[in-house]
C-alpha cells in the first residue's frame, strides 16, 4: 500500500490528532489523511473533494438559509486517545450508559452479530462474532477496510454518492473519519443485524462518518445504527454519507434510530442502488437535531424494489426536513414511501420528496403517503412533493394528510377508563405504527419509550 508519505515532495507540518483548529483548510484534509496513513489514491480522493467543496456554494433551498451555518465554526476532526476495544468489559461505562439512553436493550446488545462504536471522529470499539467470519462476511469500520480490503473500498467508494453530488457530499468526502463497511458474499444472509453506534461528545465539532455496505448477488444484509450526542454547549454538526450497493437478487435493510440533542445540525446524504430484482428498505426514525435528510434509492435494474419508511418528531426550536428520493430506471420497478411527522411545541416538520420515472422505466409503480400530526397551533407541518413521470406506462399514487388529535378520540378513550395523557400517547403511537411496526420488536419497544420522552419534554403529556 502506497502511503501518503510517498506523495510528499518536502516535509509538511500536520495537525496532531488532539489539536485540530476550527475551520476547513487543505492542511486539515492532509492532516487527517496523514494521521490515518492512507494510500495515495484516497489522499487524492480527499483533496479532489476539498476542491469541489470550495467551488460549490452553500445550498439556498428549503430551510438551510435560516440556520446560518458556517462550516468554519467547527472542528472537523477530534482524535481519540482510546484504543479500539473488542470486549464489552473494556468499554467505557459512559458509552454503555449511552447505549441504554439510545434505547438498545442489554440482551439485544449481547446478541448482535457485529457491532461498532464511534466516538466523535474515531472508532473506539469493534467486535465481529466468529459466526460472521465463518460465513465470509466482512464487517468493520471504514478505516480498517481501507487498510485490509483496499480493492473493495476503491471499487465502490463514491460510486453511489459522488464527490460532486452536493456541497455536503464533497465535505464528507474530504474529511470523513470512521463509519461502517460491510460486504456480504453471494447467497449469504446476515444471521443477526449488524450494528453501529455514533456518538458526539466534543463541543463545536463535526462528525463525518462514511458508511459503505455491499450485498453481493442473492445476499441479505440487515444493518442498524444509533446516533446520539451529549454536548449542550454551542452547536454540533453531523454530515454522514451512506452508500448501499444491492447486487442482483439481493436485499438490504437499513435502520436508523437518531436521538441527537436539539443543538445538533444533521445534514446527511444516504443513497442506495439496486440492480436486477434487488431490494432496499430505509427505515429512518428522527428524534432531536435540526435535520435535513432524504434517503434515496436508484432502481436501476429491472424488477428492483425499494421502500423508504420515515418517522420524524420536531419539538421546540427544531426543523425536521425529511423525506425520500427514488429514481425508477429499470422496467417493472416498484417503490413505496411512507412518511410520518409529528410537530409539537412550535416545531416544524416537513416532507420533501422526489420520485422520478425515467422513460426506460416501463411498467413501474410508486406509492407515496405522507401524514403530519400537529399537537398545537404553534407547530407547522408541510409537504413538498416533486413527482416526475416520463413516458406513458408508469403509475404513481400520492396522498398526504395533516391532522390534530381528535377530541372525539380522546373522549372515547377516556370514557373507557384512560387518563388524558395515556390516551394521547396511545393515539400518537398508533399514528407512528406504520413505521415502528417494521422495526425489530425490541427496537419498536424502545422507540415507544423515546416517543414518550419527547412528548413529556414538549409538555404534551405530564412527566412520570
Amino acid at each position: 500500500m502506497e502511503s501518503t508519505a510517498s506523495l510528499d515532495k518536502a516535509p509538511l507540518e500536520f495537525y496532531k490528532p488532539d489539536n485540530f483548529p476550527k475551520g476547513l483548510t487543505r492542511k486539515v484534509v492532509e492532516s487527517i489523511s496523514h494521521i490515518k496513513n492512507e494510500p495515495s489514491w484516497l489522499a487524492e480522493f480527499r483533496l479532489k473533494a476539498f476542491e469541489v467543496y470550495e467551488q460549490k456554494p452553500m445550498p439556498t433551498w428549503g430551510f438551510i438559509p435560516q440556520f446560518h451555518i458556517n462550516i468554519d465554526d467547527y472542528v472537523h476532526y477530534v482524535g481519540s486517545n482510546q484504543k479500539k476495544k473488542k470486549s464489552w468489559d473494556e468499554v467505557d461505562p459512559e458509552i454503555l450508559r449511552s447505549f441504554e439512553k439510545l434505547g438498545i436493550p442489554e440482551h439485544e446488545r449481547k446478541y448482535l452479530a457485529g457491532i461498532e462504536t464511534m466516538n466523535d471522529s474515531e472508532t473506539i470499539y469493534a467486535n465481529v462474532k466468529k459466526e460472521l467470519t465463518d460465513l465470509g462476511i466482512i464487517f468493520c469500520d471504514i478505516d480498517t477496510a481501507i487498510r485490509e480490503y483496499p480493492e473493495l473500498v476503491r471499487e465502490y467508494l463514491g460510486t453511489v454518492v459522488t464527490i460532486g453530488d452536493n456541497k455536503f457530499s464533497a465535505l464528507n468526502s474530504a474529511v470523513f473519519s470512521g463509519g461502517s463497511f460491510a460486504y456480504i458474499p453471494k447467497g449469504v444472509k446476515t444471521p443477526m443485524p449488524l450494528q453501529a453506534y455514533f456518538k458526539v461528545t466534543a463541543a463545536s465539532s463535526g462528525q463525518y462518518e462514511r458508511t459503505l455496505l455491499i450485498a453481493d448477488e442473492g445476499a441479505h444484509l440487515e444493518y442498524s445504527e444509533g446516533c446520539t450526542s451529549v454536548q449542550d454547549k454551542g452547536t454540533n454538526f453531523h454530515t454522514a454519507v451512506v452508500e448501499l450497493v444491492a447486487k442482483k437478487n439481493s436485499k438490504i435493510f437499513y435502520t436508523t434510530i437518531q436521538n441527537w440533542k436539539k443543538n445538533m445540525y444533521n445534514w446527511t446524504v444516504k443513497r442506495g442502488i439496486c440492480e436486477e430484482a434487488a431490494h432496499i428498505t430505509w427505515t429512518d426514525c428522527n428524534i432531536g437535531a435540526n435535520t435535513i435528510k432524504y434517503p434515496g434509492i436508484i432502481l436501476k435494474g429491472d424488477h428492483s424494489t425499494g421502500d423508504v419508511l420515515s418517522l420524524a418528531f420536531a419539538g421546540s426550536g427544531q426543523v425536521q426536513d425529511t423525506g425520500a428520493r427514488i429514481i425508477h430506471v429499470g422496467k417493472n420497478t416498484r417503490s413505496n414511501i411512507l412518511a410520518k411527522g409529528v410537530a409539537l411545541d412550535g416545531g416544524i416538520n416537513s416532507y420533501r420528496g422526489l420520485v422520478k420515472f425515467d422513460p426506460s422505466s416501463k411498467g413501474s409503480y410508486s406509492h407515496i403517503k405522507c401524514d403530519g400530526l400537529m399537537m398545537d397551533n404553534r407547530s407547522q407541518s408541510h409537504a413538498y412533493p416533486y413527482n416526475d413521470v416520463s413516458g406513458e406506462e408508469g403509475t404513481l399514487n400520492y396522498e398526504a394528510t395533516v391532522s390534530k388529535i381528535d377530541d372525539d378520540q380522546l373522549f372515547y378513550l377516556q370514557s373507557r377508563g384512560m387518563n388524558e395523557d395515556d390516551a394521547k400517547l396511545l393515539i400518537i403511537n398508533g399514528f407512528c405504527e406504520g413505521v415502528t411496526k417494521h422495526l425489530d420488536v425490541e427496537y419498536s419497544v424502545e422507540m415507544t419509550k423515546l416517543i414518550k420522552m419527547i412528548l413529556e419534554d414538549g409538555k404534551v403529556i405530564a412527566e412520570t
